[in-house]
């Protein structure tokens, strides 16, 4: 699965990369972003008219009927898997007509050892910003007349890399090739032409580092530089 991930660079290279203007003065960098405090992310997606947005992390769909609704579900929809995405009601219709790319310097796992927990952070050799694959979706509050927009990431099975770090439900985040993000987001796209895309990214083209334990401290702030920090530990190397 994919609930954690950091996007460090700053507001023009994430333009340049997108080749997209994104009309926002505040943007700050993230070190950590967990999926479960639902943040506020910049995505380019088909219904944003060549613009990056922010979208809140955890897809609502356009059916849901109510703010509270929005809240029980989107913990359910941070992640939306591959092999389903066409079948799930949240997921079917975002799949078609609204998918979207999400910006990331990398990504982190854990891997499970003598019954801990070893922190990962993943990210591409070559590609110091790259995009996970997405769908998004835009929900109106009946009541406040607010929109939400909103996202999920998709994942796959894992390549060879992630399955030795993610080695209990060896799951990976879909990861669009930068020469195929308009392909991607082609609106004309069928089914089929979709689930083209829906293969685990190049192993030989990822690398991996453990870091700290800081980033599964739920009582310390996490959105820091350290949480990046490489740490070895003896007892991986022993193995």
């Amino acid at each position: 699965m994919c609930f954690h991930f950091s996007i460090t660079k700053e507001k023009a290279v994430i333009e340049n990369h997108l080749k997209s203007d994104w009309p926002e003065d505040g943007w700050r960098p993230f070190y950590h972003v967990d999926g479960f405090a639902f943040p506020e992310i910049p995505v380019f997606s088909q219904q944003t008219e060549g613009k990056i947005q922010y979208h809140r992390w955890g897809l609502v769909p356009h059916w849901v009927r109510n703010m509270e609704e929005t809240k029980t579900l989107r913990t359910q929809t941070l992640n939306a898997r591959s092999e389903t995405i066409f079948d799930k009601p949240s997921f079917r219709s975002s799949i078609l007509e609204q998918r979207c790319l999400i910006p990331a310097t990398g990504f982190f796992e854990w891997m499970d050892f003598g019954g801990k927990k070893y922190p990962h952070f993943v990210f591409l050799k070559n590609q110091p910003l790259f995009c996970f694959g997405g769908i998004s979706s835009s929900w109106v509050d009946k009541t406040t007349g607010e929109c939400i927009n909103s996202f999920s990431i998709i994942t796959t099975e894992a390549n060879p890399l992630m399955k030795r770090i993610h080695n209990i439900k060896m799951r990976m985040p879909l990861i669009i090739p930068e020469s195929h993000y308009t392909s991607w987001l082609d609106p004309e796209m069928k089914k089929v032409d979709i689930q083209q895309f829906f293969s685990p990214y190049p192993e030989d083209e990822m690398d991996a580092y453990t870091i700290g334990k800081l980033i599964s401290k739920k009582t310390s702030e996490t959105d820091v530089p350290e949480v990046l920090e490489k740490v070895t530990y003896p007892e991986l190397w022993a193995s």
